[in-house]
């Protein structure tokens, strides 16, 4: 058993130095480095639900776009605030385009996001089709930032980098570490060519190759996946097709949780989602980080029964820790969030029985999201 702690604790180090590596070597777009040659249009798509206090923070940061060949679509998923009321407000007014598509409730949707989206996109007129969050901030050159990176590669998909809003609290500060390290590894295993993870709160594809995969057929039963389960979909199409966007002027801010339950329902919806992916690859990764950080709690544990020396369970958790602390740094760094470095070693703490108590908890059915119980 010793021997299997030994070779998955250094084969962890490896991974994260890999991953520490490709991250570093995708390189970094400014918008500003060369003229726009492609300006395509695009349709932004904001599925909602009860965001009548984050939507109009998003509007205006829409309506202050550098880039303008654009139009917006508010999904109302059934809200029961005055979201709809407040975008159809917004609408009369607005600098852009912005169609308001009211949904009904319909509790035989296994994916109301998923639905949203896809009725969205049957009126889209953009070439591209953006998709983020009704309680996300956007930048000024956002939409500049994107249509940019697609005049350059021509992808079909481009995933682009989200971080959580400043804040201060030791909650959010853990929750920005742990997501810096989802974003991080999205964007290093797609450079490397074999993509895992992205994040809809800030997502771009052709709606061509939307179409040409058929949407979100054959992932639609399942309650998340609106942006990993699809491109994995067109991953497998186009395989030179999906790229990782590394420019600070694309960042997407989201607010981080403020409940434990919000956290765990939203953390439980996205551990489901791996067992919809059709590639092997984000499978066995889940199943390895699982285990590599289940190898510490080990390794502690047989220091205690005095099967392992001090030195080396030192030894196994700085396999772990050394390679993560550095990997995490350059992620923080480049989402400006400095100040979070600092969480780092109690996030690494934590983090052990998190995704111990998530890998577990996502095998029992069920979540509650936005007001709905869904499966």
């Amino acid at each position: 058993m010793i021997w299997v702690l030994w070779l998955v604790s250094v084969a962890y180090a490896v991974l994260t130095s890999r991953l520490l590596v490709a991250w570093r070597r995708l390189p970094v777009l400014h918008s500003a480095d060369d003229p726009i040659t492609v300006a395509p249009s695009i349709t932004v798509i904001i599925p909602v639900r009860n965001e009548s206090i984050n939507l109009p923070y998003l509007l205006n940061d829409l309506s202050a776009q550098t880039y303008t060949q654009f139009s917006v679509i508010i999904a109302d998923d059934a809200s029961s605030d005055n979201t709809a009321e407040l975008a159809l407000s917004y609408a009369s007014t607005a600098a852009f385009p912005l169609t308001v598509l009211s949904l009904v409730d319909d509790p035989t949707v296994a994916s109301p996001k998923k639905r949203a989206i896809a009725q969205s996109i049957s009126q889209a007129t953009g070439e591209l089709i953006v998709t983020t969050d009704g309680d996300c901030r956007v930048g000024p050159d956002w939409l500049t930032t994107i249509a940019h990176y697609y005049g350059k590669t021509g992808a079909q998909l481009i995933s682009g980098p989200v971080t959580f809003t400043p804040d201060q609290s030791v909650f959010g500060s853990l929750q920005t570490v742990e997501f810096a390290s989802l974003i991080g590894a999205g964007a290093a295993t797609l450079a490397m060519g074999k993509p895992t993870m992205c994040n809809g709160a800030n997502l771009c594809y052709q709606k061509t190759a939307f179409l040409a995969v058929n949407g979100f057929a054959g992932v639609d039963h399942v309650a998340s996946g609106d942006d990993e389960l699809l491109m994995h979909k067109i991953a497998t199409r186009y395989p030179e097709g999906v790229r990782f966007l590394k420019s600070q002027a694309a960042i997407v801010e989201t607010a981080a949780h403020s409940s434990l339950g919000t956290f765990y329902q939203q953390r439980k919806r996205w551990a489901g989602k791996w067992r919809a992916y059709d590639s092997l690859f984000p499978t066995f990764l889940a199943v390895f980080v699982f285990l590599s950080n289940l190898a510490p709690l080990v390794a502690v544990g047989l220091w205690l029964a005095g099967q392992l020396s001090g030195w080396q369970t030192l030894t196994l958790v700085m396999l772990k820790v050394g390679p993560e602390f550095v990997y995490l740094r350059a992620i923080l760094t480049f989402l400006r969030k400095r100040a979070a470095i600092a969480w780092i070693p109690l996030t690494q703490l934590i983090y052990p029985l998190y995704v111990l108590f998530f890998g577990l908890a996502a095998q029992q059915p069920g979540i509650t999201w936005k007001g709905r119980k869904l499966t």
